[in-house]
């Protein structure tokens, strides 16, 4: 029995989750380490995040406006998504963030191929 091309299609929509940080000049190495521990952690805690990867910038083209971190999550939908942005766990690692943070950048989208 075949699958529908709709069915496969449906199969593999992800929905991302970009986010970037810029710290503040004050945030130490510590500082900065405990708030990628934490963040690190959240995919064993909440369970909609289906995909999740982070890094820092290495990019030579000096266009980065600061911004150092960059976290991918992946999730299967929108509703998801709308559970884990309220999440207790995840309220409780933006108070950690806070004190740390110059500015984030967040961007979300369906993944296409």
């Amino acid at each position: 029995m075949a699958i529908s091309t709709l069915e496969t299609s449906a199969q593999k929509k992800e929905l991302r989750h970009v986010v970037m940080f810029k710290f503040k000049d004050s945030s130490t190495p510590a500082d900065i380490k405990s708030v990628e521990d934490a963040f690190r952690a959240l995919p064993t805690k909440i369970k909609q995040i289906k995909g999740y990867e982070w890094g820092t910038n290495n990019s030579p083209e000096g266009l980065d406006q600061g911004f150092t971190h960059v976290f991918f999550l992946t999730f299967r939908s929108e509703e998801d998504r709308a559970i884990y942005l309220p999440h207790p766990d995840h309220k409780a690692f933006g108070a950690l963030l806070g004190p740390h943070l110059d500015k984030v950048m967040v961007l979300d989208y369906w993944a296409k191929k």
